[in-house]
């Protein structure tokens, strides 16, 4: 994808790219990395999944969001094989910080459309710094195996982030998703440099 090879702000949206410093850390623990990668895949599955049974009567989400249930799987499990042919273990899932941050954002309350518009940004967002994090990684580490296998992730969260806000675009008032993406990236930005940055965490 040349578009990746630009900078992150003008690919993604991301106000604010990822401390080079992470990259230096995961190398620490690839174990730790891996299996918080392998949930952050699972958690993306099972969220597909729940936007299928509750948004039946959009059937044009139905119809992109259920492949990527497939995709998000098949994901986990080559993350799985990953660290089974390195000898390492998948560990417990933590909680994840970052994403349960983005989540306070999000509208609890008020109508159905502005609680849907917030369930794809968030999405949105969570694919949009998972790539750019993928992106660092396959830059960044010195085992060059990962470095492609993170290439590979790198290009598909890309495709995910913008479904997500098509998603919305299709549902939602342009303008509206537009001025509410915006306000999105700026709380995001806001979560990234009160984070402490972690090498076992992919956010």
């Amino acid at each position: 994808m040349e578009a990746l090879s630009q900078d992150t702000k003008n690919i993604l949206g991301l106000q604010l790219p990822t401390d080079p410093r992470w990259v230096d850390l995961t190398s620490v623990s690839i174990e730790a990395i891996l299996t918080d990668h392998a949930y952050c895949e699972q958690k993306a599955a099972t969220t597909c999944i729940s936007y299928i049974q509750r948004y039946s009567d959009k059937e044009k989400l139905v119809a992109a969001v259920a492949p990527i249930v497939t995709e998000e799987w098949g994901h986990f499990r080559l993350v799985l094989n990953e660290l089974h042919k390195r000898g390492l273990k998948l560990g417990r899932q933590r909680k994840d910080a970052y994403v349960n941050k983005l989540l306070v954002f999000a509208q609890k309350g008020g109508s159905e459309d502005g609680r849907f518009l917030d369930e794809m940004l968030l999405m949105a967002m969570i694919e949009a710094r998972s790539c750019e994090r993928f992106k660092r990684l396959s830059e960044g580490l010195n085992d060059a195996y990962l470095c492609k296998f993170y290439r590979r992730f790198m290009e598909s969260e890309a495709g995910h982030y913008t479904l997500f806000i098509e998603l919305a675009e299709h549902y939602i008032d342009k303008e509206i998703v537009r001025k509410r993406w915006q306000e999105w990236l700026l709380h995001e930005t806001a979560i990234m440099k009160e984070l402490e940055i972690r090498g076992d965490r992919i956010h």
